[in-house]
């Protein structure tokens, strides 16, 4: 009885390996066409290219699923595959520490664009034109300097380059998030009142806000960097489609910006972009028929 029982239980679990087996086979093919695009919080070109990304590849028969995350868990969970691709980083300086860091398992696809800068700015009619005027006026603006998320990468270069580099150690530097810095900005503007900001290029603000940058002489602020995407290593063998398209994927700052201008500037509180940047894509059919061409 014993041996029966034996020969049983190793008949059962071994169809039921089989089974298990055609389970994984089948979930391996659907995650084929799965794909996980991590996006950096409060980054709207970042968004912008993701959520255009996303309709494309819909399009093309992809279930996308897009991943919200700060910066480094962002670049960790590439290095885990837990994410396909990022399309929001920035080289050669701002996110190098990651691409080293990780550069055993994950993988550069190049820049899809090339005007990306750091900057701060100011109301148009501010009373200082460069960095090297503000610590001077710095009653004007309140003696403040209002940020973005204090996870971004940008704020260890305002913080210990820029900050010390002109003088401004007085000056209250507040972080809190690249809405509530965008809506201290459009309220200083309404009340015609100074305010200085952190920002980047490309941004929808400066098609919709009366602003300019700050002169940085001593360029504390960094080169122009590229905006790149970066994805985990092997997404070029299970998903080559998807590697060579975003690969060669090109977008220029004029693009980009009008982009965002529809997705951002609507004055509402938008919670699916979808039907925007399906708009967006029907105005620029011939530039997005070419992305996967």
């Amino acid at each position: 009885m014993k041996n029966t029982r034996l020969t049983t239980t190793l008949a059962t679990a071994a169809v039921a390996g089989l089974l298990l087996a055609g389970c994984s086979a089948g979930d391996e093919g659907d995650n084929s066409k799965s794909l996980k695009i991590a996006v950096f919080n409060g980054w709207d070109e970042g968004i912008a290219a993701s959520e255009l990304w996303a309709a494309i590849l819909e399009e093309k028969g992809y279930d996308v699923s897009l991943e919200y995350a700060d910066v480094a868990p962002v670049f960790s969970g590439l290095s885990s595959k837990d994410y396909d691709v990022t399309l929001d980083s920035w080289l050669p300086t701002i996110h190098s520490a990651y691409l080293e860091e990780y550069k055993d398992s994950i993988v550069d696809l190049g820049p899809w664009n090339t005007e990306a800068t750091l900057t701060m700015a100011v109301n148009a009619d501010s009373p200082i034109t460069s960095l090297t005027e503000l610590a001077d006026h710095a009653d004007e603006f309140g003696n403040r300097i209002v940020s973005i998320e204090p996870g971004a990468s940008m704020i260890d270069t305002i913080q210990y380059d820029v900050i010390p580099g002109y003088g401004l150690d007085d000056m209250d530097f507040i972080t809190s998030s690249t809405p509530a810095m965008l809506t201290e900005l459009s309220t200083a503007l309404k009340n015609n009142e100074n305010i200085v900001v952190t920002l980047w290029q490309p941004h929808w603000a400066y098609a919709e806000f009366d602003i300019r940058n700050l002169d940085d002489p001593d360029g504390l602020l960094g080169e122009t960097e590229a905006i790149h995407s970066v994805a985990r290593v092997g997404l070029d063998t299970d998903k080559p489609e998807v590697y060579e398209w975003l690969s060669n994927f090109e977008m220029d700052a004029q693009l980009l910006h009008s982009l965002e201008n529809a997705m951002f500037n609507s004055g509402e509180k938008i919670d699916d972009y979808r039907p925007i940047v399906e708009q967006w894509i029907t105005e620029n059919q011939d530039y997005v028929d070419g992305l996967t061409a």
